[in-house]
């Protein structure tokens, strides 16, 4: 494995052996009920600012290309793309229940829905799509309402709460306990590279002051260093999700921009990482 993609190895995700390599949660990867991955820029077809595995429809890059890609990332991590739900991301906090009805919208077939940063199922077979290129993605786990769900959580859904909408909204529609729910913090911009200003800093700063910090330099000009990662983590705990059950992956799309998408670093001239997570077919 090319060691710029062995450095993505943390504590809690590490990098499949496949030739089309993904990062996946270790501990999640012990429930054999549910298949899961988060996609690398390494892998695909693509070519130029979108090399190699881009995600994302509408960015201009070819869509059969996008669809090649697609093709070979599920295939690594076992689902097939027809039975992928794509999300339309806009930085809100709806959360839509997805069914098999809605297998290939996005991808094979046009949605028929807008606006859906955030995705629930209970149904085996319905792999739930999430976005990113520094944004937060969070992936939920139910094992004993056998529920999933997936989150896209930028700093506008972060404040927003999306993440505690999605365990409500899990609680809702499955029956989900919270004391149950696995919530885990995937592949985005960490701490020390997420800087922000203005409102957003004052209102964090003011609502999250522990995952928030300032240089004196910062205090003069109102930015701040922005954790996404404790803000996320925060929430989750005050919606009721154990600290135990709360695993943050550790892995920065600025700090590794060169296998990963960054929008920070990239601008809108990039491709999107993705996160897929099913419940695994009997």
């Amino acid at each position: 494995m090319d060691h710029k993609l062995q450095l993505l190895n943390t504590k809690e995700m590490t990098v499949s052996g496949t030739s089309v390599p993904f990062l996946y949660f270790k501990r999640l990867a012990e429930h054999k009920a549910v298949k899961h991955g988060c996609s690398t820029r390494v892998g695909g077809v693509s070519v130029g600012s979108f090399s190699s595995m881009n995600l994302g429809f509408g960015r201009g890059d070819a869509d059969e290309t996008v669809l090649e890609n697609y093709d070979r990332i599920c295939n690594a991590i076992g689902v097939a793309k027809e039975q992928a739900v794509l999300p339309d991301q806009v930085h809100d906090t709806v959360v839509r229940k997805a069914t098999k009805a809605d297998c290939g919208k996005g991808i094979s077939r046009p949605r028929d829905y807008e606006c859906v940063d955030a995705q629930i199922t209970n149904e085996p077979g319905v792999a739930l799509v999430v976005f990113g290129a520094d944004c937060v993605p969070v992936f939920f786990y139910d094992p004993v309402a056998k529920a999933i769900g997936t989150a896209h959580a930028g700093w506008r859904g972060t404040i927003g709460r999306i993440a505690e909408k999605t365990v409500q909204a899990m609680e809702k529609e499955f029956g989900s306990k919270r004391s149950n729910i696995e919530a885990y913090i995937g592949v985005s911009i960490c701490g020390d590279c997420y800087t922000v200003g203005g409102e957003v800093a004052e209102r964090f700063m003011k609502e999250f002051p522990e995952a928030t910090r300032q240089t004196p330099k910062q205090e003069k000009d109102g930015t701040c260093q922005l954790d996404l990662w404790q803000v996320n983590r925060i929430i989750l705990e005050q919606a009721g999700i154990t600290p135990e059950h709360i695993v943050i992956g550790g892995v920065c799309t600025k700090c590794h921009s060169d296998v990963l998408y960054s929008h920070r670093v990239h601008g809108n001239d990039r491709g999107s990482l993705a996160g897929v997570l099913m419940l695994a077919e009997e």
